[in-house]
């Protein structure tokens, strides 16, 4: 089987000539044999450069003697003219024999110059498996480099004729970094963002989709999803269809960075809040106030709140509790009070056993229709496959997600300075990769009380943006200047971002407790993952890690 570079296309849900490519890398990975190397950029593109990994190539094969093999595609009908085939598209027209000498001229330049690269050999190929050519004599390229409808299911065995297998030659991985270098597989970090979020945001539609079709009366829905399994977008079309359809809907988790996150890209209308500041509404109602500035506030909240009968204001139409695994029993017909009960009435439980960071016990919903969602679309897979150790039993979770080895680096630590030393070096790290300080989250393993990092308004030139520990008169958390947010791994659960340095990971024993902690605080990075540990952690995690960076 062909190796095929970069990794994740079969995650990809594509449409247009990206899925058509999508087929025929397929088709290249089963079909050629080991010792063949496929590049392509089906996934790593934008719109303004289409999908071609060179000019208008869109696949380069490298065998293992590094003798290199061009292909370019073209999907839909063609025109043959008397100046070769062409391709028509609304605003131009392509001549395709003239396009393909060009960037095979072109290519052939830049390996001139690269040292032992000069008498590399490019052959090329036109693939168009829509279209047969009924006048190869007249389209511009040999026939023999033309694999059309006819031939599509001989485009394997084509290739090997034009770069037929060959022994291994020392030369073949100088030509492999140069293609690493023509498709930037490490692009600017900002474009890889953009394109991993809208990515994963694709792929993780699944289960928003799908689950959204289940029918049954009354609707009582549990989703038991992993880390990066699409349960806020669940969530969030959930709440999107009530507004659309003239009804009220309720999101309620158990953190306020979460709540506030929610309420950020959810649509105006219904409410997004944690649990406490809907048992604070339902006082308010009531004409009582509570003023969170005071120490103890939330201390008797909810007794409070359960006293007061409910008004109809508050009650809503769908339903959406997110984090469930962050409530107590108790909390479970507090909140569930609120749904409407009427015909049409929607109620959906979304929980994750494995970010339990609490300890409580799973609430009780005899009678729900329960849904596992088991994918992983969110974290690199070398960080879900870094993971699988921690999970419990026959528990796995499956790497799906488009980035198949982000940045996984591990720094060990032997004392607080040096593990802040560590940290520092970690974000400039990720500066220095490109990712812009908004772009970067400090986890803490610890939270407040036990954290040395939190209480630290600046490390190195980095000022920190940390909860203060206070909320303001409207209950709104208050944080202290900066523009590296610092986060305990309790308080950033649920989000994410796309550089993640996860720090003051140290425990005595990796327990169940221990095992969460980890699962949650790295399943947090969309691509780039650091982990701060102590030594002794690292031995009991990584006992394989011999000789860790210091």
């Amino acid at each position: 089987m062909a190796r095929i570079v970069p990794d994740g296309w079969r995650e990809v849900s594509a449409a247009g000539a990206a899925r058509r490519q999508i087929e025929t890398l397929a088709l290249l990975a089963r079909g050629l044999p080991d010792g063949y190397t496929v590049y392509h950029a089906v996934h790593w593109t934008n719109i303004e450069h289409g999908f071609s990994i060179y000019g208008d190539i869109d696949f380069a094969i490298v065998n293992a003697a590094g003798d290199l093999l061009l292909v370019e595609q073209q999907s839909g009908f063609l025109d043959e003219t008397p100046d070769g085939l062409c391709k028509k598209y609304p605003d131009r027209v392509v001549n395709v024999p003239a396009r393909i000498g060009r960037q095979v001229a072109t290519l052939r330049g830049r390996l001139v110059k690269r040292p032992q690269l000069e008498n590399v050999r490019v052959e090329y190929l036109f693939y168009c498996p829509d279209y047969t050519v009924r006048h190869p004599e007249t389209a511009g390229i040999a026939a023999e480099r033309i694999v059309d409808a006819g031939e599509r299911d001989r485009l394997c065995a084509i290739i090997q004729l034009a770069l037929p297998p060959a022994p291994g030659h020392p030369r073949a991985q100088s030509v492999r970094r140069f293609l690493d270098d023509v498709l930037q597989l490490e692009p600017d970090a900002n474009a890889l963002i953009g394109q991993a979020r809208e990515l994963v945001t694709r792929i993780a539609g699944g289960l928003a989709s799908w689950a959204r079709r289940l029918e049954f009366a009354p609707f009582r829905l549990r989703v038991i999803g992993t880390a990066g399994s699409g349960k806020t977008q669940l969530a969030l079309a959930e709440y999107r269809a009530a507004l659309e359809a003239g009804r009220r809907p309720l999101y309620v988790c158990f953190n306020r960075p979460l709540a506030d996150h929610f309420a950020g890209i959810a649509p105006a209308g219904g409410l997004a809040c944690t649990f406490h500041t809907l048992c604070e509404r339902v006082l308010q109602a009531a004409g009582q106030t509570v003023d969170f500035s005071r120490p103890g506030a939330f201390d008797g909240l909810v007794e409070r709140a359960a006293a007061q009968p409910l008004p109809d204001a508050l009650r809503f139409d769908t339903v959406i509790v997110d984090e469930g695994q962050d409530f107590p029993q108790a909390w479970r017909d507090l909140v569930l009070r609120h749904a409407a009960g009427g015909p049409g009435t929607r109620a959906i439980w979304l929980e994750d056993p494995m970010q339990n960071l609490y300890d409580r016990p799973p609430v009780e919903l005899p009678g729900w229709v329960a849904l596992r969602a088991e994918g992983n679309y969110r974290s690199p897979r070398s960080v879900v496959a870094l993971l699988q150790g921690l999970l419990p039993g026959d528990a796995r979770v499956e790497p799906r997600g488009p980035i198949a080895s982000g940045g996984v680096e591990i720094m060990v630590y032997d004392g607080e300075e040096e593990m802040i030393a560590h940290t520092k070096r970690a974000i400039s790290q990720c500066l220095a990769a490109g990712f812009k300080r908004a772009d970067i989250a400090v986890v803490t393993f610890h939270g407040r009380e036990h954290s040395a990092l939190l209480a630290q308004p600046q490390l190195g030139p980095h000022a920190l943006r940390a909860f203060t520990g206070r909320y303001d008169l409207f209950g709104k958390p208050e944080f202290s200047a900066g523009d590296v947010l610092v986060e305990s791994v309790y308080r950033f659960k649920g989000q994410s971002a796309a550089a993640v340095v996860f720090t003051e990971i140290d425990f005595e024993q990796m327990d169940a407790r221990a095992a969460r902690k980890l699962f949650v605080g790295a399943t947090r990075a969309m691509i780039r993952l650091v982990l701060v540990l102590s030594r002794r952690a690292a031995a009991q995690w990584l006992p394989d890690l011999h000789e860790a960076p210091r």
